[in-house]
């Protein structure tokens, strides 16, 4: 609706975890580090925790888009699996052929033959796990035999493991104890600063092909950083609202107060004390459905 009226190509916030939008910020710049280095030396298992919103599967995206053409990536969204299955959505990423009947042990065979195969071509092998604290504490264990298939010189297959927090309490259970010990890298990614923030929406921006100087104020920004708490996702959402309000109201520059209006109208938000200042949310929904009403108007001319 307010691309051509800001002079953008494209949508700045969506929520698709487009690499092209990636931010080299400090936290991000330093995971996507530790990923590459750790995979490139052969460890077994790497984690990457974060809160819900702050970037984990745009991570993993970027990550396995830098790789290179040295390594064969598998990628599974949701790992909520038993043993079994999880394996054989391993197998099908990697292209195994298997018999529709097929057991365990020729399940196991197969896949191990897939992966001396491609080592014999100077390959590596890296699964991606998202979503992981979702895993089945006997699927983990499934996993860390999978990493025991090696040769003489190195792994035949890497795990990443991309969860949020819970990740963490699950993996302090004892009886996956020999897998917790074997993840030699990990990272921890926390909200945006307010500087981040800044640097963040402005580098959106810029990809999305806005030209000018400043589209969202330095009010507007503040605003947004403390009603995010610095969450990507967030940010990303209250962000399109606030270019919504101001997009309705004919404005060229997003003010703390459009801003404001956007997150009283994001549950998410913080901080939201309904019992105490209702009105704003009133308000910041009746500006959201005029920006609406505003762009049909215009389609409609």
């Amino acid at each position: 609706m307010y691309q051509a009226h800001f002079g953008l190509r494209e949508a700045p916030f969506g929520l698709t975890p487009d690499t092209s939008f990636f931010f080299n910020g400090p936290q991000s710049q330093k995971a996507l580090n530790t990923l590459l280095v750790a995979a490139r030396n052969g460890e077994g298992f790497i984690k990457i925790t974060g809160e819900v919103g702050t970037g984990k599967t745009f991570l993993c995206r970027k990550f396995m888009q830098s790789l290179g053409p040295d390594f064969v990536t598998a990628y599974i969204p949701n790992p909520n699996l038993p043993p079994r299955s999880l394996i054989r959505a391993l197998a099908d990423d990697l292209d195994v052929l298997l018999e529709k009947d097929a057991d365990q042990h020729q399940l196991l065979k197969s896949l191990n033959l897939r992966l001396l195969n491609l080592a014999a071509q100077g390959k590596r092998v890296l699964l991606c796990l998202d979503e992981a604290q979702a895993i089945p504490v006997d699927s983990l264990e499934a996993l860390r035999l999978l990493t025991n298939l090696e040769t003489e010189k190195r792994k035949l297959l890497q795990i990443v493991l991309f969860g949020q927090p819970e990740l963490d309490v699950k993996l302090a259970l004892p009886e996956i104890r020999q897998l917790t010990q074997r993840i030699t890298f990990h990272y921890h990614l926390g909200p945006l600063s307010r500087d981040d923030v800044d640097f963040y929406v402005s580098h959106r921006l810029r990809v999305a092909g806005f030209d000018g100087a400043r589209l969202f104020s330095r009010g507007g920004v503040s605003k947004l950083y403390k009603a995010s708490g610095g969450i990507p996702r967030l940010i990303n959402i209250m962000a399109h609202k606030a270019l919504m309000v101001a997009y309705g109201e004919g404005r060229q520059q997003v003010s703390a107060r459009h801003v404001a209006l956007a997150a009283s109208d994001t549950l998410a938000s913080k901080p939201r004390r309904f019992w105490q200042r209702p009105w704003p949310w009133l308000a910041g929904t009746g500006v959201l459905a005029a920006a609406c009403g505003v762009s049909w108007t215009l389609l409609n001319r």
